[in-house]
């Protein structure tokens, strides 16, 4: 049996309209400044089969019944066993380490109004880069099947490093079309983006 629990700080999403999204969601937010606006999401991340939890528990186990093996050969006369047992546990924990370390690798981009947020979280790196929608250019960062270089007022980041290369067009056309059909300043109905740099990928 499987229990699965809402965090708090996740945002909520709204009713299915006929699935006109691909790869992201509309949620309405539930923190920051725009609390209790709906917004577009998009969430890519790492595919990982196996937690980092599980993985620790699986290494333990490992470790146990490896130690009990060598334990008796030792006892037997062969005690390089135990030590070539310690050695190759000591690399696999540091090689699953590592894997643990970037299970959790995750890009989000949350658009809110006419502000597009952009969380890239690297192994221990977070970082958070804001765009003005009336500024922003969605480009691919080479030829076709690159990354999505999104870029304005100055910054640029590059995302879709969890896509297949093939799908990166269409998040970039599903970036586009989000931001064609953001709202206004608020109180104000859903308007073009006259000013936007909306570049095709292909």
């Amino acid at each position: 049996m499987s229990v699965t629990s809402l965090n708090p700080n996740w945002p909520l999403p709204l009713a299915d309209r006929g699935a006109m999204w691909v790869f992201g969601r509309e949620v309405v937010l539930l923190q920051g400044r725009f609390a209790g606006s709906p917004a577009l999401q998009w969430v890519m991340k790492r595919n990982c089969s196996i937690s980092p939890r599980q993985m620790g528990a699986v290494y333990l186990s490992l470790c146990v019944v490896s130690m009990l093996i060598a334990s008796f050969f030792w006892a037997q006369g062969a005690p390089f066993v135990l030590v070539f047992a310690g050695l190759e546990l000591l690399f696999l924990g540091l090689a699953l380490l590592i894997f643990a370390r970037h299970a959790g690798d995750r890009e989000t981009l949350t658009l809110a109004g006419r502000s597009l947020s952009v969380e890239q979280c690297y192994g221990s790196r977070t970082s958070v880069t804001e765009f003005a929608a009336e500024w922003l250019m969605v480009e691919p960062a080479a030829g076709q099947g690159s990354l999505v270089q999104l870029s304005g007022q100055g910054r640029s980041v590059r995302v879709g490093r969890f896509l297949r290369p093939e799908l990166r067009a269409a998040l970039a056309r599903e970036l586009r079309q989000g931001l064609r059909r953001a709202p206004g300043s608020p109180g104000q109905p859903a308007t073009q983006v006259p000013n936007a740099v909306l570049k095709d990928s292909n």
